[in-house]
């Protein structure tokens, strides 16, 4: 006997929020041991027509991001599943690399988008230590053991080392950007590789994304009204529900100054 109901199609739909890597003495981002069985189940539900994944990130690690990027990328290809990745607030720096592992990349008007380069920064304390009268002491086995010490003067040859390893990460996420979206970027009207973000709408017109929309109403249109949007995001253990919680204070404001001064660049 054949049954009279139509089953109702399931889309897995993974949420990625945070800065990407560790963050803070208790807070977590998002990191690729936190999300690889996550996204791993999200692909293994058989009859899905694709996977959705919303991303809400200023970036973080590039290496977290590769990593996450490039499992997502492989078990599409082992599950021969579609990738829609919807861009929520920001999908910059290493948000944009993991959202390049969608065939399809959506996001709002107002959404940050962007961001392709690599940035180091620190503070210089040498002249506070000597006002207060504080001798630095620095004994290393290998003489580049203290390459960019914030304590001792800059040197011309780590400034230069530093630059040699930042060039070869962002040719590695020009060449992520570039085997995703291939053809569909404008080159021709902006240098899209200069570290440079913007709204949704512009993003649209260079090619970095495909269109304007969010997760509901596109799945919907593509799948059907009666589509089944399964859930797939990292929720928190008991030990960071507690660690969350704790009085110290002082703790708790120096992880939302940490995270906050990198959502702050876009704006946020």
């Amino acid at each position: 006997m054949f049954s009279i109901f139509k089953k109702k199609k399931i889309v897995p739909h993974i949420k990625l929020s945070g800065v990407i890597g560790n963050v803070g003495k208790f807070k977590q981002g998002i990191d690729f041991s936190g999300q690889e069985e996550i996204i791993s189940k999200a692909f293994s539900i058989k009859k899905a027509p694709c996977v959705a994944i919303t991303i809400n990130s200023p970036g973080g690690s590039p290496v977290q991001s590769h990593l996450i990027y490039s499992h997502i990328r492989q078990q599409a290809k082992k599950n021969k599943k579609k990738v829609i990745v919807f861009a929520e607030d920001v999908a910059a720096s290493g948000g944009y690399l993991i959202a390049c592992a969608g065939d399809e990349i959506y996001a709002n008007s107002s959404s940050i988008i962007g961001s392709i380069g690599v940035i180091y920064s620190s503070f210089g304390f040498t002249e506070l230590i000597r006002k207060i009268g504080v001798e630095r002491r620095v004994h290393t086995a290998g003489k580049n053991k203290s390459t960019l010490d914030p304590f001792l003067d800059e040197k011309k040859e780590d400034i230069e080392r530093l630059k040699n390893i930042q060039l070869d990460l962002h040719k590695d996420f020009i060449d992520v950007v570039e085997k995703s979206r291939d053809s569909k970027l404008k080159k021709s009207e902006v240098e899209l590789f200069s570290g440079e973000f913007w709204s949704g709408r512009r993003a649209k017109d260079l090619g970095l994304i495909d269109e304007i929309g969010n997760a509901n109403q596109i799945l919907r249109e593509k799948y059907g009204e009666d589509v089944v949007i399964k859930k797939f995001e990292k929720s928190k253990s008991w030990l960071s529900k507690k660690l969350s919680s704790s009085n110290d204070h002082v703790d708790q404001l120096a992880n939302i100054l940490e995270e906050k001064s990198v959502w702050q660049k876009y704006g946020l």
